[in-house]
């Protein structure tokens, strides 16, 4: 997997508590950017549905009943 590196800004007080617990920020940070990634992919998702909404398609009733020939 290819990496790129990049800078955020932390509140002073909670990278402080981070590095006392011994939590790895760069791994949090991943994490919480993929969690953000997939939310937002979801969010996308629902709304081009909701835009769109699957329709009843008679195609496939006859291509289902093909299948059982």
């Amino acid at each position: 997997m290819a990496t790129t590196r990049t800078t955020f800004t932390l509140d002073r007080e909670l990278a402080e508590q981070a590095r006392q617990m011994n939590i790895n920020l760069s791994a949090a940070a991943r994490a919480g950017v993929k969690e953000a990634v997939r939310a937002a992919l979801v969010r996308t998702d629902r709304d081009a549905y909701r835009r769109h909404p699957e329709q009843p398609d008679p195609f496939w009733e006859g291509a289902e009943a093909w299948s059982n020939e």
